[in-house]
């Protein structure tokens, strides 16, 4: 992160970006591509984005290939969920207003494997949240939905996961906060979901068993009152402690928007040929 001078900071929690789209997880996800697409090709500095969505399930890839994946869609939307399959890796995520997402897109992914991409993240959290706690870990925690090399957890208990989607020669390596509110229902849900997509058949690719316990969010396992406005305050502060100049851009130019009109078409593709996206987005 040293070697960037100028990173473009970019808060889209609040923000509507997007006149004619609705904001959703699916839009989020293809304002990345964009934007990933900008940082490859020198026309963005590199990004910082912090986003969030209210009751949304998102689904790996993997996800969709669950024997009963229509029964697992239609029962999370009866619970009130929207669902989407994202491009990115990884497999079921449940957010609300108090998960916070962040994607870290930096260029030159030549010289910068995935391994660094996941450990930029990694480090960049742990310098945000040092002051709340220096014990945070990265490695896989069993029982935890989207497990990974890279969960990060706080004494065995996870509050965040990562993923990366590289385009070209530029990285977004995107993680999921758990800041507050609903964790164990959050888990429970995607526990369930599982339960309901799988109807106890075997499967040749190894789904998570979660259990709740294991997962929580930062405010439960710190025991202090912490909002989503208090971590995206300390985001902002860390990057600007790591670079010497921060552009406040958050409105995509005229180039970023015809990247994410075609980026998001493709995600309406996928997610109508899976037969889960039954309702327009325009």
């Amino acid at each position: 992160m040293q070697t960037y001078t100028t990173f473009r900071y970019i808060d889209h929690t609040e923000v509507e970006v997007l006149n004619d789209v609705k904001n959703t997880a699916m839009t989020s996800f293809a304002i990345d591509d964009a934007l990933t697409t900008a940082v490859s090709e020198r026309t963005s500095p590199p990004i910082l984005r912090l986003w969030l969505h209210p009751a949304t399930v998102v689904l790996g890839i993997p996800d969709t290939r669950l024997p009963y994946i229509h029964d697992g869609v239609k029962w999370l939307k009866q619970n009130g969920y929207h669902v989407i399959v994202r491009n990115s890796g990884g497999l079921a995520v449940a957010l609300d207003r108090g998960v916070l997402n962040m994607s870290l897109i930096l260029p030159n992914i030549k010289k910068l494997s995935i391994e660094d991409g996941y450990n930029k993240m990694f480090h960049f959290i742990k310098r945000m949240l040092q002051d709340l706690t220096t014990n945070i870990k990265a490695y896989e925690i069993a029982g935890s939905y989207c497990p990974g090399d890279y969960d990060l957890s706080v004494e065995g208990v996870k509050f965040a996961g990562i993923s990366q989607r590289r385009i070209r020669d530029a990285t977004a390596i995107q993680i999921y906060l758990d800041v507050n509110g609903r964790s164990k229902e959050r888990a429970t849900l995607v526990r369930d979901f599982y339960k309901v997509s799988k109807k106890g058949e075997k499967t040749s690719f190894t789904y998570p068993t979660v259990n709740p316990d294991v997962l929580s969010s930062l405010q439960e396992i710190l025991k202090q009152p912490i909002t989503v406005t208090h971590v995206k305050q300390k985001a902002q502060k860390t990057l600007a402690s790591l670079c010497k100049h921060i552009v406040h851009q958050p409105y995509l130019t005229t180039q970023e928007m015809k990247t994410f009109y075609k980026r998001y078409e493709q995600m309406i593709k996928r997610n109508r040929k899976l037969s889960l996206l039954n309702t327009s987005h325009r």
